[in-house]
């Protein structure tokens, strides 16, 4: 996992779309604010607060260091399109702000309250917001799923996790290799298990979905098979779809985008949230 995480940090795992995004048809909000910083969110579909639809927030992936909203934006055009409210949301990011990963998760456990708290006025079913998100991303949602505290103990009723980094420790079923575990204490600005996703799933971690590359070199396929070791241990509901010849941050590219936004609708079809 050593070189995993370091690589996070070291190299671009996505195309990166411009920064700030610029969405002509998504309204703007603004989720929270820190000092001079005003976090923002991108909202997509029709929202009537007599007919409430169920959500899904995204958060982009880049290593806790960089990346935009605009990364998920086909997605959230999808899910729009399905009948849902779909959101991309800022956070605080190493580069832009120099800040430590625990600070992201306080941003992304913010987001989720802020859409929960204003579901009414947007329209939203509050017992249907999904979290999701890619590699740093999808760490940060399983972190909005899994981990009390940092903020906010609101959690989403779904999980839909791209390629995350969601064991960031050693656990039962996986060791990583190498002397390095993980990004040290200073750039996580916690001890690794605390914000790890695998070590705090519970009785009210809700259903999830991962889908990965089975030859991811960043974020090892071993470390999402221990995190549905321990989601079965626990008892809770986990999906792991894993796919062949695939790296990392492969979802958005030509070959495996359509495959990975047809299995994430199929989950929330199964869920009852859309319709098949």
């Amino acid at each position: 996992m050593l070189r995993l995480f370091f690589c996070l940090l070291a190299a671009p795992l996505f195309a990166q779309p411009a920064y700030p995004p610029t969405f002509e048809d998504a309204r703007v909000e603004t989720f929270r604010k820190i000092d001079s910083t005003e976090l923002r969110l991108w909202i997509f579909g029709d929202s009537d607060p007599k007919a409430q639809k169920p959500a899904i927030v995204f958060f982009f992936g880049g290593g806790w260091n960089s990346g935009s909203p605009a990364q998920f934006e086909r997605q959230a055009r999808h899910f729009a399109k399905r009948g849902m409210i779909a959101i991309t949301a800022d956070y605080r990011v190493k580069s832009r702000h120099g800040v430590q990963v625990v600070e992201c998760v306080k941003d992304a456990k913010a987001a989720i309250a802020w859409v929960r708290g204003n579901a009414r006025r947007l329209g939203i079913d509050p017992t249907k917001i999904a979290a999701s998100g890619g590699s740093a991303g999808g760490h940060l949602a399983a972190c909005t799923g899994t981990i009390d505290g940092f903020g906010s103990d609101e959690r989403p009723n779904a999980l839909i996790l791209f390629n995350p980094a969601a064991t960031l420790a050693p656990i039962a079923g996986w060791e990583p290799r190498g002397s390095q575990l993980a990004l040290s204490p200073e750039r996580l600005g916690a001890p690794a298990q605390t914000i790890s996703p695998a070590h705090h799933i519970g009785p009210q971690t809700p259903p999830t979905l991962i889908l990965h590359g089975k030859t991811d070199s960043t974020v090892p396929y071993a470390s999402v098979v221990a995190f549905e070791s321990a989601m079965k241990k626990a008892g809770r509901p986990c999906t792991l779809i894993g796919y062949d010849g695939a790296g990392h941050g492969f979802f958005n590219s030509n070959h495996y985008f359509a495959k990975t936004l047809a299995d994430a609708d199929n989950f929330l079809v199964d869920l009852g949230w859309i319709l098949k």
